[in-house]
């Protein structure tokens, strides 16, 4: 009997008190429909995946984000059956995946370069996995015609690929990825190829496909911005390592690492030592500021701990008056200005020389002019805008 099983969507959430949908990974007690137990993978002497664990929820759309190198395409590869892990395993469904083969796991996997046959038209594409595996004329028929009318290109079934848009060739590749129906579906930089307009658009597409589907997806991405833009949770990689396993808003807000605020977005770091420590509160001496730094987040750190702080651009004011507050006000020189349409961006040097990034966002039009080079300038930020980081 075939792994495959019909795609129907799953009843994924509970609903709360309040009415409000539950995601699985919420749920205590629920099971993983994936579940990576120390999963370590050695080239030689090289450790690509160095004893990974992950839960994985049935009907997330998880993304796997990380840059070169990281590790995250060959945990991929893992969970497809392309490469053997060195130690631990992977369960799917509650199925230890060892051994088996990867045409045999409930695994399709969608490639960069979408690995379309030029020879073979769009519908020919899309049923060469189904013809392979004996199933009839008559159902085939059918289900490549069910598949197209999903991603919109039933009237495109006799094109070649080199007949068609990016956009169009994504969507083939996506529709012969899903055709057999399985349970997970991997996708390795699946929107590297389109332009960043069209990717824009084919994300929301991709959202909304997965969602109708109900088929767990794992995707794998270098880019923030998709990652954020696309993922129900985001398990941020490197070295061969999960550093943080969070939904997008967490790991953008609350970040767990000077790694992991750098690496998802802009950010500001300080360096200082903790000064004072109250329930809810700490307050921080900064060389880098050149002030005292104030957080009222609960924080693990300890009296004369050096630890950082990290402020996003955008939570930065800035102004031409002093704002009189105590804490996290700072003045400097601007030395930047870059207009980007949505925002302004300011590059300020401190009067320490340190240099801070601060984003506003340009609500008129004449927003841009109302701050130029070598203005001077006072920035400061709110107790709850900063996040204060221990690694």
């Amino acid at each position: 009997m075939s792994l495959y099983t019909a795609i129907e969507p799953e009843q994924a959430e509970a609903c709360d008190n309040g009415g409000a949908a539950v995601p699985l990974w919420r749920q205590e007690g629920a099971e993983p429909f994936v579940k990576i137990e120390n999963v370590t993978k050695k080239f030689g002497d090289f450790t690509a995946v160095d004893n990974v664990s992950l839960n994985i929820y049935k009907n997330e759309l998880f993304c796997l984000l990380g840059g070169s190198g990281s590790g995250k395409s060959t945990l991929l590869r893992m969970l497809a059956g392309f490469e053997t892990a060195t130690s631990g395993r992977i369960l799917i469904d509650g199925v230890d995946t060892s051994g088996i083969q990867p045409w045999k796991r409930p695994v399709n996997m969608m490639f960069q370069s979408y690995a379309l046959f030029p020879h073979l038209t769009v519908t020919e594409n899309v049923a060469f996995g189904l013809r392979r595996e004996g199933i009839s004329r008559s159902e085939t028929k059918q289900r490549v015609a069910q598949m197209l009318d999903m991603v919109q290109m039933e009237h495109l079934g006799k094109r070649k690929p080199n007949q068609l848009s990016g956009g169009q060739r994504q969507r083939i590749a996506l529709a012969r990825s899903l055709i057999k129906r399985p349970k997970l579906l991997l996708l390795d930089e699946p929107l590297g190829a389109l332009d960043k307009k069209l990717r824009e658009e084919t994300q929301f597409e991709l959202i909304n496909l997965q969602y109708e589907l109900g088929v767990t997806f794992v995707v794998v991405t270098h880019d923030q911005e998709e990652a954020m833009t696309l993922a129900t949770r985001i398990g941020v990689m490197n070295q061969g390592q999960i550093i943080q396993t969070a939904e997008p808003h967490e790991v953008y807000e609350y970040p767990n690492s000077r790694f992991v605020a750098e690496f998802v977005g802009s950010v500001n770091l300080f360096e200082g030592k903790v000064v004072e420590k109250a329930p809810g509160s700490v307050r921080i001496d900064s060389r880098d500021a050149g002030t005292t730094l104030s957080n009222n987040h609960g924080i693990n750190c300890a009296a004369n701990q050096v630890v950082h702080v990290a402020v996003r651009p955008e939570k930065i004011g800035i102004s031409h008056e002093d704002p009189e507050q105590r804490d996290n006000c700072v003045r400097g020189k601007i030395e930047d200005v870059a207009y980007m349409g949505s925002l302004s961006l300011f590059r300020v040097k401190l009067d320490n020389g340190f240099e801070v990034r601060v984003t506003k966002p340009n609500l008129m039009r004449a927003a841009a002019e109302r701050f130029t080079w070598d203005d001077r300038v006072y920035l400061s930020w709110a107790e709850d805008s900063s996040v204060v980081l221990t690694s």
